[in-house]
């Protein structure tokens, strides 16, 4: 078992490259679908707990799994696998950017990779949209919530317990309706 969190997670970490949301899918993959460590909604509250926490949420997913399947150990199985190809890699990148920084060729690749990363982010997004159910008549909800953070500069903290207080009233008020019938 932990043989198997360190080599799942060694994978995720090294073969998405463009950040902790590029390895939603990936990460879905191994864990819902071919280990079968967590089930399809488990997976999607998992990821929104790890995206709440503080630090990298790749790592929190990790840590959760790992303590899942495995306990202590399995924390540290799945944690190691997670995060040492991508510092053997920034460290490399770092030492190799340092000398071409300045490089306009360098640059306009770093430019040209911008829109790709937002792609990659974006899909993950579409799809964890559909599994939670966001439909037309709901979508407002994280639309209202990013221009919130986006445009107005309003905290997510604030956001995160206004969205917690809203579900809270609308299960009320929805048990309340239901339990008059």
């Amino acid at each position: 078992m932990y043989w198997q969190l360190f080599a799942s997670f060694w994978k995720i970490g090294t073969f998405t490259i463009g950040g902790g949301y590029v390895m939603i899918p990936l990460m879905e993959k191994e864990v819902v679908e071919r280990r079968k460590w967590l089930s399809q909604e488990e997976f999607l509250d998992q990821l929104a707990l790890s995206q709440a926490m503080p630090g990298v949420f790749a790592v929190n997913m990790a840590t959760a799994i790992g303590y899942r399947q495995g306990g202590w150990f399995g924390i540290v199985c799945a944690v190691a696998g997670n995060i040492l190809m991508p510092i053997a890699l920034i460290l490399l990148l770092a030492i190799f950017f340092r000398h071409f920084r300045d490089n306009v060729i360098v640059e306009r690749i770093f430019m040209g990779l911008r829109p790709a990363v937002v792609a990659l982010i974006a899909a993950p997004v579409f799809n964890m949209a559909k599994r939670a159910q966001v439909s037309w008549r709901n979508v407002w909800i994280p639309v209202g919530s990013a221009l919130l953070i986006w445009l107005l500069g309003v905290s997510p903290i604030w956001v995160i317990l206004a969205a917690a207080a809203g579900g809270l009233l609308y299960g009320f008020l929805k048990g309340r309706k239901e339990g008059s019938r």
